[in-house]
């Protein structure tokens, strides 16, 4: 099966593997391509665990001591999360701009003497952004990981003398891992790639691989590297992903280990 002209198809295999002799291949690594690449990365990384950071917490209090109105707690979180992807990006740039919502309150405060210049348009806005875009996706899995917990399992680990720490530590946290990992995949993998958040927040600082893989598409019509650039990323997002993976099992190998 074959894609729109000068496109390779993800299903035609021989185009796929003929980038691998394709000169655009060599461009990859002589390029900005790896450093935007590896940037990406890790504004991705960064973002995971802002994510899993702040929806662990909100999860756990939901699960532990919504009672009868973890229904609604949860309708509540997802209620901003109906309104438009590009509404909610967009929404970033009233706050963080240089004459937005945080500018004009540092500056009523008397904490700034002029607006601050370096809130948007840089990694770190598309890290902000970012986070507050995927919240609500991290939260779900945690919170359904810590609703699977035998509550006789934290009885047992009180009678044993355990305090609300170590009970979290050694009991709470270990089972619920499966859930913060499934989090941090479905952060992880869709904001390396996303492209409409660095446009918008980014500027030229703030560029990702999604906008270059854009761009090589549309005004640069250089589709053959462009697709080149998507299939490094991609063996290079599921390298890091099954070497992470890898090391969990490793790591929980290590721990019940007789």
């Amino acid at each position: 099966m074959n894609g729109p002209r000068g496109w390779p198809s993800a299903f035609n295999y021989q185009q796929i593997f003929a980038l691998v002799s394709d000169p655009a291949a060599g461009r990859i690594f002589s390029g900005p391509y790896l450093q935007v690449l590896g940037k990406s990365l890790l504004v991705s990384a960064v973002t995971t665990v802002n994510v899993v950071v702040l929806a662990y917490p909100l999860a756990y209090y939901i699960a532990i001591y919504g009672g009868r109105h973890k229904t609604t707690l949860i309708t509540l979180i997802t209620i901003p999360f109906w309104t438009s992807y590009l509404l909610r990006i967009f929404s970033w740039k009233l706050i963080l701009g240089y004459n937005g919502i945080l500018n004009a309150a540092l500056l009523k405060l008397g904490w700034v003497s002029q607006p601050l210049d370096f809130l948007l348009y840089n990694s770190i806005a598309v890290a902000i952004a970012l986070t507050h875009a995927w919240m609500a996706f991290a939260v779900l899995p945690i919170f359904i990981a810590l609703e699977r917990i035998d509550r006789s399992l934290l009885e047992a680990a009180s009678d044993l003398g355990d305090g609300p720490m170590w009970r979290f530590l050694r009991v709470t946290l270990p089972i619920s891992m499966p859930g913060v990992i499934a989090a941090a995949l479905l952060v992880f993998i869709p904001t390396v790639g996303d492209y409409v958040t660095p446009a918008l927040v980014g500027g030229p600082s703030g560029v990702m691989i999604g906008n270059m893989i854009d761009t090589l598409y549309g005004r640069a019509d250089d589709p053959h590297l462009g697709a080149a650039v998507a299939m490094v990323s991609l063996f290079a997002i599921a390298a890091l992903i099954a070497g992470l993976g890898a090391a969990y099992l490793v790591y929980r190998a290590w721990r019940i280990r007789p």
